[in-house]
């Protein structure tokens, strides 16, 4: 990885950081609003959507069929969470799924074999460490699909504007709302930095806790887990057992109980017609045996 790339990559894992170490010291003295707080969490949810309904089951699985609006949007939405280009996104994570946890797998916990230590620095790498590793993913042999669309090609493209974006846009809301700089300045870190920072650590800790810990209901040829604790923070991508399995199916937590709340995004977009051949856990959509198969 060339060193410029190092240090964007740098600015982007440990900018958000500063952040936090800023907006802890305001929280603790009391000086944060009900309106920072409530844009940092349509912020999280905006861009965690974007990633989890977009990227990852619409452009990378194709769980389902999106009209152009709604595939212009969720592209959009899915690059102010600053995880990459769509087009880089995907082609990473087609090949995390077909070498999961092999060689060739871009963020395996398991890389360096499953004594402690290995596992401990194992978890770093998946967690974070892979982002400084100099092993890109051909988006030509991955995702060459979306290099052809030319909506989504044009949007990968944007992506440096849309990451500035994703932080300007709180400031200038922020000081819309407040009209003074100090107003803009604590949603710049609310619903900019610390929202950046914790739906990082939150996408993040699927490629490495639910390759690590957790429950396995499915049989795979990895050591994808469900953790059950990250399910509402992700909307869903931590019952991550059960999407190896079935990765072509709309809906992660298939199982009773397995709150998805990316699954309940695409089945009102469904039922507003702009979702469609919405592939929902069944035998025939997803390949599931007829006993692991779950209702809608």
């Amino acid at each position: 990885m060339q060193l410029a790339q190092q240090v964007v990559t740098g600015l982007l894992v440990f900018g958000p950081f500063l952040g936090v170490a800023i907006a802890l010291p305001l929280l603790w003295d009391g000086l944060v609003n009900a309106t920072d707080l409530v844009m940092s969490a349509v912020f999280y949810v905006v861009a965690c959507a974007g990633v989890t309904v977009g990227y990852h089951r619409l452009f990378t699985h194709r769980s389902f069929t999106a009209t152009r609006a709604l595939r212009i949007v969720l592209a959009v939405a899915g690059s102010l969470a600053v995880e990459g280009s769509v087009t880089d996104w995907v082609a990473t994570h087609r090949r995390h799924h077909r070498y999961s946890d092999g060689v060739g797998d871009p963020h395996s916990p398991h890389r360096f074999g499953e004594g402690s230590a290995a596992l401990v620095r194992g978890f770093v790498f998946a967690h974070v460490g892979w982002l400084f590793v100099s092993d890109a993913t051909s988006v030509e042999r991955y995702a060459p699909d979306l290099l052809a669309d030319r909506d989504i090609a044009r949007i990968g493209r944007w992506f440096p504007g849309l990451a500035i974006a994703s932080l300007a846009l709180p400031f200038a809301l922020g000081y819309a709302f407040s009209g003074t700089l100090a107003g803009a300045f604590g949603a710049f870190v609310w619903a900019g930095l610390v929202r950046m920072a914790f739906l990082h650590h939150v996408t993040w800790s699927v490629n490495s806790l639910c390759h690590m810990f957790g429950s396995r209901r499915y049989e795979t040829n990895d050591r994808s887990t469900d953790v059950r604790i990250l399910a509402l923070l992700s909307l869903g991508e931590s019952w991550h057992n059960g999407h190896h399995a079935h990765p072509a199916c709309a809906r992660h937590g298939a199982e009773k109980g397995q709150i998805d709340l990316s699954a309940g995004i695409i089945r009102l977009l469904e039922r507003a017609g702009w979702a469609t051949k919405v592939r929902w856990p069944s035998a025939r959509a997803c390949g599931m045996p007829l006993e692991q198969t779950a209702t809608r």
